[in-house]
């Protein structure tokens, strides 16, 4: 103990048996903070305490000695406990801490803006259920009125999820100036992946590239939440092809990819599994009823849509969400 704080309980313990008050009291309680402060343990307190009334009172009698001595012994275990539990605190700060990194890092990694594409109309949304997500997405320029959409799952959370992110985000903007199909870039996302991560940790993702010339989107598929493509005119959803296998779990893998045409008022909608396995009165949400929110959202612009259908997603399940949502909506408006 602080020497300070120690002449200070001595000299207040001295008043109060010499003329008890409530000042003296409301005093202890004050000092009491300062030794929380100072961290402090309770045996310490205890300690000096006994030594004061030892000095102060030297012919205490044997029964009150005993009573100190056992009341001593009694709080060193408590002590290492409370010791125990200080420690546990600050190795919990620095936990917070460094996931508050990793969440802001997190941010960083993914897309400032959605991109501007002739006759093409973008909206995404990404909320984390937690602090920080496992969801990403991104956007790559192919050139030639042609852009790259990515979205993935990466099955964990926390500081391995950000460094997968980080991961994916590296390979994705080296694909800018490669003319590499969504089979291929999948396949080598998934070569990397195997290499680096975790045999526990595996990714599902779908790459597409959107040809607003032709408005036309190919796109292939690892083991993500299968998509939908709206058609307008019909008034009707069918859902994206996948087939491929999820990122880092095989080496050699092939990714089969898949042609979407889209008219005008047409839209593609990607998402997560966090969607999809929304509970409403404790069952996983329909698919249907998930195709009846887009619906009824699919003539704003797109990124009021995708804000709209999470709002309704959020309202049906009573405010609480178990996994991390994405929604990423491509909307054909000329």
């Amino acid at each position: 103990m602080d020497i300070h704080l120690k002449k200070l309980y001595e000299k207040l313990l001295a008043s109060y048996m010499t003329e008890p008050k409530e000042d003296h009291l409301y005093s202890a309680q004050q000092l009491s903070k300062w030794f929380i402060e100072k961290r402090v343990s309770p045996e310490e307190v205890i300690n000096v305490h006994i030594g004061s009334v030892k000095r102060m009172v030297p012919e205490l009698p044997r029964e009150v000695k005993a009573t100190l001595e056992m009341l001593l012994e009694v709080m060193v275990g408590y002590g290492v406990a409370y010791q125990e539990r200080e420690q546990l605190m600050s190795r919990q700060r620095e936990l917070e801490d460094e996931i508050e990194v990793a969440a802001g890092l997190q941010q960083t990694l993914l897309p400032e803006a959605t991109p501007s594409l002739p006759g093409v109309d973008i909206g995404v949304i990404s909320v984390a259920s937690k602090q920080m997500s496992g969801d990403y997405y991104n956007f790559v320029d192919h050139g030639m009125q042609q852009l790259g959409v990515g979205i993935a799952d990466i099955v964990g959370k926390g500081i391995p999820a950000a460094l997968c992110m980080s991961m994916i985000k590296y390979t994705m903007d080296r694909l800018d100036a490669k003319s590499l199909s969504p089979g291929e870039i999948l396949r080598d996302l998934n070569t990397i992946v195997e290499r680096n991560v975790l045999p526990s940790m595996f990714i599902t993702m779908i790459y597409g590239v959107y040809d607003s010339l032709n408005h036309q989107f190919r796109y292939a598929t690892a083991g993500h939440e299968p998509g939908l493509i709206y058609s307008a005119r019909e008034d009707c959803f069918t859902s994206l092809e996948t087939k491929g296998m999820v990122l880092g779990v095989l080496r050699d893998n092939e990714y089969p990819e898949y042609v979407a045409d889209l008219e005008p008022n047409d839209a593609i909608i990607l998402f997560t599994d966090g969607v999809t396995e929304a509970r409403v009165d404790g069952k996983f949400i329909e698919r249907e009823t998930i195709k009846s929110m887009i619906r009824d959202h699919i003539h704003l612009p797109a990124q009021q849509a995708v804000e709209a259908i999470h709002q309704k997603l959020y309202e049906m399940t009573n405010y609480i969400m178990r996994d991390d949502q994405t929604i990423l909506m491509i909307k054909r408006v000329g």
